[in-house]
């Protein structure tokens, strides 16, 4: 698709786009929706990518929306992320919130479906993060935490 030229057209599905480029539980759903507002030329389109690449957590989406906004023309700076392990304030807190809620005997499996049933915004943000090495640092979490 080409990008639209008309500086104020807005795509004709943009509030559900926006909607999208901000839910926090989806990484992938606003990965989709950085991709197709990055074929409109608005000023409303720049402001959602500019927040998006400057906002997420997840690096694919934050990269996304640096890649959209170059080809729109936009000057923009891809902000560097030093360490992934603290994408979410006081992860470390929640995860032994949830661990304590199991019985003491639990799987790491058992915990891994309660993160992502109490928490979808963590375990989203983290598995868009890590990847392939999401079960890996999970499991290494969850080995590691504390429950006293």
């Amino acid at each position: 698709m080409e990008i639209q030229e008309l500086k104020n057209e807005l795509p004709p599905n943009y509030e559900q786009l926006k909607s999208s480029a901000n839910r926090a539980s989806n990484w992938r759903e606003r990965l989709a929706a950085v991709e197709e507002l990055g074929q409109w030329k608005n000023q409303k389109v720049i402001d959602v990518l500019t927040h998006r690449m400057n906002a997420d957590a997840v690096s694919q989406v934050r990269e996304a929306a640096f890649r959209k906004l170059k080809e729109l023309g936009e000057e923009a700076q891809l902000p560097v992320r030093e360490n992934n392990d603290f994408l979410i304030k006081d992860v470390t807190k929640i995860l032994i919130r949830i661990k304590k809620s199991l019985p003491k005997d639990h799987t790491y499996e058992a915990f891994k479906e309660k993160l992502q049933k109490m928490r979808l915004d963590v375990y989203d943000t983290y598995e868009g993060e890590k990847g392939a090495d999401f079960d890996q640092w999970l499991e290494n979490k969850w080995a590691s935490l504390s429950t006293r």
